[in-house]
């Protein structure tokens, strides 16, 4: 398991971890406005390509894990799954839910982070939660362009997610 570095605040205060997906090669700037201040960032997968990564890993440390769209040779060195632990919370990150294996909660994850749907959704499964920032790329259908943050206090991970404010598709 790995630990967030230094720049990751892990006091009793607590961290906030910021969490987007599926950029697609698009990183806007009410996404990068909507990070500004978290202590450590979460790339749940179809990220685009390297300079996304750049521009986060500017804003805070980066855990990102690989995408169904990320094949070019910038991802290989990319996780298909990853975990560490921030503040104490152990996190599970992969781009696609249906493609992780075994029980995180019997592994003792406390949140399990997913990309692939472009749906935001945040949702408890007994003791574990279940987060997915939806898309902060290009829009897809009607649905909306999100990221989110992880808070991670004294009373456990809370998840918000953060709707941004970017133009609404045309209308046909």
């Amino acid at each position: 398991m790995r630990r967030v570095g230094k720049r990751a605040r892990t006091t009793m205060s607590g961290a906030v971890v910021g969490v987007i997906a599926d950029t697609h090669g698009l990183l806007r700037p009410e996404a990068v406005a909507a990070l500004a201040g978290v202590d450590v960032i979460v790339h749940a997968g179809d990220i685009g390509g390297a300079a996304i990564l750049e521009a986060l890993r500017a804003i805070a440390p980066v855990i990102a894990v690989r995408g169904n769209n990320d094949r070019d040779a910038w991802a290989a060195a990319l996780p298909d799954v990853a975990r560490t632990e921030v503040g104490g919370v152990r996190l599970c990150v992969v781009h696609d839910l249906k493609e992780l294996r075994g029980d995180p909660a019997s592994e003792g994850v406390d949140v399990v982070i997913s990309g692939h749907s472009h749906r935001p959704s945040v949702a408890r499964r007994a003791r574990l939660l279940l987060l997915n920032p939806g898309s902060a790329g290009p829009r897809r259908f009607t649905l909306p362009v999100a990221v989110a943050r992880l808070y991670i206090g004294p009373a456990g991970p809370r998840a918000e997610i953060v709707e941004l404010a970017v133009a609404p598709p045309p209308a046909r």
